[in-house]
């Protein structure tokens, strides 16, 4: 039992639950420089870990790190992930219409003026809603950032299909833009796709893309090595998905079995995938089909 793994699923579930952490702090008793403390990685006791586990409303086993761990909210599940993102010599991911972790400063400044709509359009909800949009974009830009710093190897399979939605709607697409908006985020989707494309010409070092023309992967996964361990995480959530959004669970787990499995799938699909300059003309040419529409 690593007493940083706890203090890292610790912060992960809080920011799941939306609690604050003077909330958790009182009711458990203790100080919030206490909770962060443990946050850190400071010794905890098993009882403690239970009545977090109870206020948190999870299993003491996915505290500890033994149990599967699941996520309805977005902001949860990706600081867990920038967790294991500190370490992960290796991320194998497989859909989604990016790899968050290479995307521009255009995704993100599109998809913030996204949050920033739907903050206005919330009404009298609207400072929740800011409040937790700020604590997303606060996440992701520190997964950005361990990117910069460590790189690790990534390999992404994409799918056409994703990344045609992808350019049809925008980033952000489940937020209710204003048309000025909604025509940003179309530019950076275009934007990234041309990215992905120069990244398939030039197959930089440490950095793999396939394209999936016919197969569509049923759900999305990630694959992350580190030097001791791996994990598996099966992700509802797009890296632009509104931030309370509950539309679904996300699931992280060490177990080997589910780990081979996924593994073999991504072998599957890899092998099926176009690479290289033939995949950067088939999404420069779907670029300029959105472009002509």
């Amino acid at each position: 039992m690593r007493f940083s793994d706890i203090g890292q699923q610790l912060r992960a579930y809080r920011l799941e639950s939306g609690l604050r952490a003077e909330d958790i702090a009182g009711r458990l008793g203790v100080s919030r420089a206490a909770l962060y403390r443990y946050e850190k990685g400071e010794v905890i006791k098993l009882d403690t870990v239970q009545r977090l586990a109870e206020l948190l409303q999870i299993s003491p086993l996915s505290l500890l790190g033994i149990g599967v761990e699941y996520y309805s909210r977005p902001v949860g599940f990706f600081e867990r992930l920038r967790q294991l993102e500190e370490t992960a010599e290796q991320i194998l991911q497989v859909d989604g219409a990016v790899s968050y972790l290479i995307t521009g400063t255009a995704y993100d400044a599109a998809f913030a003026a996204a949050l920033d709509d739907a903050a206005d359009a919330a009404g009298e909800a609207a400072s929740g809603v800011r409040a937790a949009a700020e604590q997303l974009l606060g996440v992701l830009a520190a997964r950005k950032r361990m990117q910069a710093q460590r790189r690790p190897g990534i390999i992404c399979i994409l799918s056409t299909a994703r990344l045609a939605a992808f350019l049809r709607h925008g980033v952000g697409a489940d937020l209710a833009a204003s048309p000025a908006v909604r025509a940003e985020c179309r530019r950076a989707a275009a934007q990234e796709v041309a990215r992905i494309a120069e990244h398939m010409a030039s197959e930089p070092m440490g950095l793999q893309f396939g394209l999936l023309e016919t197969t569509e992967p049923s759900a999305a996964f990630t694959i992350l090595r580190a030097r001791d361990r791996a994990s598996l995480a099966v992700n509802p959530f797009r890296p632009d998905s509104p931030p309370l959004a509950a539309a679904g669970v996300a699931m992280i787990t060490v177990a080997e079995e589910a780990l081979a499995a996924h593994q073999r799938v991504a072998e599957t699909l890899w092998r099926e995938a176009s690479k290289g300059a033939p995949a950067a003309a088939r999404l420069r040419a779907l670029l300029a089909e959105f472009a002509a529409a």
